[in-house]
């Protein structure tokens, strides 16, 4: 049996509340839960993320995956580094493995972007010397015309 943590959505339409849950993995989103560890109101300003840390850090103790929202709470209370740092490094999740959060990452790609912004000057160049072409073979065909090397049909 997979055990998750994970949100269990309440409240009413378009006003979303959720409770983090300890569930099966195969139960229905809102279904049935082995117990709640906190509750997460997205939408008050700023937002509430109430769980109990101990309970939390005791599931994932166990061997409980937490969902990507839900670990993403958990980094903001602060359980997700103690439970790192009692693992003695990084743990494979699925946020891990996104790389998200990861300063060296952020680096790297803002490295990538400013590479192909770099690159784009030359790309920039080309359409005004495809500009210059059309103009050169008007004037060819402007030096053409006054040499009198064209056939004309009345000889």
């Amino acid at each position: 049996m997979s055990v998750k943590i994970r949100l269990m959505r309440m409240g009413k339409s378009k006003q979303p509340s959720y409770r983090v849950v300890v569930a099966d993995s195969r139960s229905p989103r809102d279904g049935r839960n082995i117990e709640t560890i906190g509750h997460y109101g997205p939408r008050q300003d700023p937002s509430l993320a109430d769980i109990d840390g101990e309970k939390a850090l005791a599931w994932l103790r166990k061997g409980a995956q937490p969902t990507e929202q839900v670990q993403k709470l958990l980094t903001v209370i602060g359980v997700w580094a103690q439970f790192e740092s009692e693992k003695g490094g990084p743990v494979d999740t699925k946020l891990a493995r996104r790389r998200i959060g990861d300063p060296k990452h952020a680096a790297k790609r803002a490295k990538k972007e400013a590479d192909k912004d770099e690159a784009a000057p030359p790309e920039a160049a080309a359409p005004e010397a495809a500009a210059e072409e059309p103009a050169a073979a008007e004037a060819a065909d402007d030096a053409n015309a006054g040499d009198g090397s064209e056939e004309s049909g009345d000889e």
